[in-house]
């Protein structure tokens, strides 16, 4: 399907013209995230874990040590509440009421459910790396028997999202575009810097292009 069906959960109630259900808008933003926040409920109290994801096909991929309270408790089946948000500008209004960011943001909801076999769990951890760097999963050495083992893999089916976008200019009340009051949007980006090499990586051993060409 090109889109996601809205859902009590997903349909988008406050200010519903910015709400965004095109599953390939929606696969844009999470490609270009790089962190998510998971929230879930864990003895009763709710509990909000920033962590790095993937994406392949219809599936989110969130993963960490074995002994992670938050993977252990979402493995268990329970819902989960999953967002991105990307930053792209602060809009500046000449009323404080009216301030506000432009900005691009997902909401998937949805049960966890933890890989068991090796071969997924490969898979999805080179879904991970390839998600940060593309490229770098055919120049780092891969994962032993042992690490995963001792890595947890929760795969979350795309089938539950929505986005929420606002772009443009500030929109202030008609009476207030007199003002003598600077109006307007900052734009925002996330912009890599030059690479630090680490202290013990031999001077013969070259920058890769993937990362020269890096960007998000």
């Amino acid at each position: 399907m090109s889109e996601f069906t809205p859902t009590a959960r997903t349909q988008v109630h406050r200010l519903p013209k910015r709400g965004v259900y095109d599953r390939n808008e929606v696969y844009r933003i999470l490609d270009e995230g790089l962190v998510c926040h998971v929230g879930f409920v864990a003895d009763g109290k709710p509990v909000v874990i920033p962590t790095g994801y993937g994406r392949c096909g219809d599936t989110l991929y969130i993963h960490g040590s074995a002994a992670s309270r938050m993977l252990r408790t979402l493995s268990k089946g329970m819902d989960v509440c999953v967002t991105v948000t990307l930053l792209d500008g602060l809009v500046l209004a000449r009323s404080a009421f009216h301030q506000s960011m432009n900005y691009r943001s997902v909401v998937i909801f949805g049960e966890a459910t933890m890989l068991e076999d090796s071969g997924e769990k490969l898979q999805a951890l080179e879904v991970f790396t390839e998600h940060i760097a593309p490229g770098r999963w055919r120049d780092v050495r891969q994962p032993t028997e042992k690490e995963l083992q001792a890595t947890t893999v929760l795969a979350i089916p795309l089938n539950e999202a929505s986005a929420k976008v606002r772009t443009g200019p500030p929109l202030d009340d008609e009476a207030d575009y007199s003002l003598p009051v600077w109006a307007g949007v900052l734009p925002l980006k996330l912009i890599p810097a030059s690479p630090l090499p680490d202290g013990r990586l031999p001077g013969e051993i070259a920058i890769p292009d993937y990362i020269r060409r890096y960007k998000r």
